[in-house]
């Protein structure tokens, strides 16, 4: 089988296509024909050699993917051949607070990852696709939307009439911007190109600050929520934005931690004192959070945003166009 392989990080050329054995379903596990893959900001991370988590060697990149069941092993009991499915990012956290040895179980990090023909995957880290989904749409979900609904639903306990403030056009943004408005929530959104908060604004955000313009943009977020402050922060940020965060929320207000994009945060705990903070580290989520998140994509027939689809021999394109910052929503690779 096809497959494209990390021998040793540092860059994206370092990326190769190889050829290797199509992997047998052991016990408890299934086999799938991945039809296609997408990027997170993770991946590309892992690739340049700036993840800190640090990755295995010989990696089979990316943690997201979707595709066909085309074999089962022993014992499995979820799944048959033909069901379509996606990967959980953690193969070993199937619900609860997660143990010890999920981290160890990540694809495309710790384990060989989703960017192959063939894929095995764990029986309890597997989830059917919503039948409203295309391949693509589903390979969006495992990273950015579970880890948007793990901030939202599971942390925030969003309910409708809250406003929750996103950061960004990335992946865990739009998601979060979705999952908000089917919660009845007011979304709050920052950037720093107009024409993104315009397409925001056209999917249901409607407190927007250019953060070019107003760089104090927590205080332009207070003037415009009426001094109140946000219920919630989808934090992405880190070094320069998690400040501006608390400043953002109201007392008592939740910043859920999902990211570092722009280096590591001093944090002052007076500050999370002052305003009687909740600061929850998140870390992706567990199969039960994608089931649950999958059962609402299909409640309400919501579909991910693409930004665009790349062919498997145009990976390397796919990760420069990642790398770049100019995408509105998931990149998606096709293999089938």
């Amino acid at each position: 089988m096809r497959s494209y392989l990390l021998p040793a990080p540092g860059s994206i050329d370092a990326l190769k296509i190889v050829d290797l054995p199509q992997p047998r379903a052991k016990r408890g596990q299934l086999v799938i024909r991945v039809h296609a893959c997408s990027l997170n900001y993770r991946d590309l991370s892992i690739v340049l050699g700036t993840y800190r988590m640090g990755s295995k060697p010989e990696l089979i990149p990316l943690s997201d993917g979707a595709g066909e069941v085309v074999d089962v092993g022993e014992g499995v009991t979820k799944f048959k051949t033909g069901d379509r499915v996606a990967g959980n990012f953690f193969q070993a956290w199937q619900g609860g607070e997660g143990g010890a040895n999920a981290p160890a179980s990540a694809l495309g990090g710790a384990i060989d990852g989703m960017l192959a023909d063939y894929v095995a995957l764990e029986e309890g880290g597997a989830v059917h696709v919503p039948a409203h989904l295309s391949y693509e749409e589903a390979a969006s979900l495992p990273c950015a939307a579970v880890t948007a609904w793990h901030a939202l639903r599971v942390h925030g306990d969003l309910i409708p009439g809250r406003t929750v403030l996103i950061q960004g056009t990335g992946g865990v943004s739009i998601f979060g911007l979705q999952i908000a408005r089917m919660h009845g929530a007011r979304v709050a959104a920052i950037s720093s190109s107009d024409a993104k908060l315009a397409r925001l604004k056209q999917m249901g955000a409607s407190l927007l600050v250019n953060y070019k313009d107003k760089p104090e943009w927590d205080k332009e977020i207070l003037t415009l929520t009426g001094g109140r402050g946000v219920d919630q922060v989808v934090e992405i940020g880190g070094a320069g934005t998690f400040a501006r965060s608390l400043g953002a929320i109201r007392p008592g207000g939740k910043i859920s931690m999902i990211g570092v994009l722009a280096g590591m945060a001093e944090i002052n705990p007076m500050m999370i004192m002052a305003k009687r903070a909740s600061v929850q580290g998140i870390y992706v989520g567990s199969t039960q959070m994608f089931e649950a998140l999958n059962a609402a994509l299909a409640v309400d027939g919501v579909k991910p945003v693409i930004d665009k689809v790349f062919s498997f021999d145009k990976t390397k394109s796919a990760f420069a166009h990642m790398k770049s910052a100019s995408h509105f929503g998931k990149i998606v690779i096709r293999l089938v």
